[in-house]
C-alpha cells in the first residue's frame, strides 16, 4: 500500500505554493530542485522550515513544494503557509502550536494597484499653481 500523502496550498502576494508531505527523513525539494539551491538566503530557508521546526517534524516528512508566481520571498512565505496547513491535515492537535507560532496566518499584504491620473498607487503628478 502506498504511503499517505498530505497536501495543502499557501499564498503570499502573487505567489502560490503547493506542499505535499510524505513520511520520510526530512528531504525538501522545491520545483524539482534542492531546497538550498532554490531558497538561497538564510531568511528564506528559515521561513520555509519554521513550521516543521515549531512542531518538531523536521525529520519525519519529505516535503515536495511546487511554487509559481511572485518572487522568492513571496514564494517562501507561501511555502511556509502551505507546509503549516499540510501539517494540520496530518494531525489537528498541532493547531495550537502552529497558531501560537503565527504559521497559520495568511499575510494579505499585496501591492496596491496604480490608479488612473497618477504615476503610481499613491504618488501624484507634480502640482503647478501657475
Amino acid at each position: 500500500m502506498a504511503e499517505p500523502t498530505f497536501s495543502a496550498t499557501g499564498r503570499r502576494k502573487t505567489a502560490i505554493a503547493r506542499a505535499r508531505l510524505v513520511a520520510g527523513e526530512g528531504r525538501i525539494t522545491v520545483n524539482d530542485r534542492a531546497f538550498e539551491d532554490y531558497f538561497v538566503t538564510p531568511a528564506q530557508q528559515l521561513a520555509v522550515l519554521s513550521p516543521l521546526q515549531t512542531t518538531g517534524n523536521t525529520t519525519k516528512f519529505d516535503v515536495t513544494l511546487l511554487t509559481t508566481g511572485g518572487g522568492l520571498n513571496g514564494q517562501a512565505g507561501a511555502a511556509r503557509l502551505a507546509i503549516a496547513r499540510a501539517l494540520l491535515t496530518v494531525d489537528t492537535e498541532l493547531r495550537p502550536v502552529l497558531k501560537a507560532g503565527l504559521h497559520l496566518r495568511r499575510d494579505a499584504r499585496a501591492k496596491e494597484r496604480k490608479k488612473s491620473g497618477q504615476p503610481g498607487a499613491r504618488k501624484r503628478f507634480q502640482f503647478s499653481k501657475r
